[in-house]
């Protein structure tokens, strides 16, 4: 029986209309197993992106179907969609995208406002998780007080607050320098060994590969190759 905890079959996706419509994915089917970090690498235009955005429930393909946690997610209401994405599914981003105006701490303590907003606990589970990440000294700064690296770690915790099983990372590391960005691979490669999550990360950066159990690329939409490390 397939494994459908996160998966695509036999998606395809296409943007525009008429003569201007193009593929960005045709006829992909890939299943991502519980506890497992996945690096999904190709060229621009090869669909990443595309992919990741099916498995966070934020597109629903043209043809085919997207399961999350054995659930057949494209069949179901807007409403339904972002029940989903609240309580299994983050998402961490290359820009961060965090709250200017608040501090590191309130950053996450949104995260646990946004999937229970009935959370009385939700400053003290914020400032536990960046203490996990070494950022004890900078809960009352700012984004722009904090190296991109710092911020990066914000942005994660804030990910993982409420607990959620799927982790979609989009260029992590790409705005980041060597030892920053190897740092970020650790916390994350981390989040699948000691809790159990699943991470997807979509990055053009090789660092990425030594810390995968298993490399997807993609091109021109459809899957090139794919290699899992022993």
């Amino acid at each position: 029986m397939p494994d459908h905890f996160l998966a695509v079959e036999d998606a395809s996706v296409s943007f525009g209309k008429g003569e201007a419509r193009v593929p960005a994915l045709r006829g992909v089917s890939l299943a991502f197993k519980r506890g497992t970090l996945v690096l999904v690498m190709g060229p621009s235009g090869s669909g990443k992106t595309t992919l990741l955005s099916m498995l966070g429930c934020l597109l629903s393909p043209d043809e085919g179907t997207v399961f999350v946690d054995d659930i057949a997610v494209n069949q179901l209401t807007e409403p339904e969609k972002t029940a989903i994405r609240q309580k299994k599914i983050s998402f961490v981003f290359q820009a961060f995208r965090l709250f200017h105006s608040l501090t590191a701490l309130d950053n996450v303590a949104v995260g646990f406002e946004i999937r229970d907003p009935g959370e009385p606990r939700r400053m003290e589970m914020a400032r536990d998780l960046l203490l996990q990440f070494g950022l004890g000294d900078k809960l009352r700064q700012e984004p722009n007080e904090l190296s991109p690296g710092e911020r990066q770690r914000v942005a994660i915790a804030r990910a993982l607050a409420g607990n959620p099983p799927i982790l979609l990372a989009d260029e992590p590391t790409a705005s980041l320098d060597a030892k920053a960005g190897r740092n970020i691979c650790e916390i994350l490669r981390n989040q699948v060994s000691e809790h159990g999550r699943t991470v997807v990360v979509v990055s053009h950066d090789p660092r990425w590969r030594e810390f995968a159990d298993r490399t997807i690329t993609l091109s021109d939409g459809q899957l090139e190759r794919e290699r899992r490390n022993s």
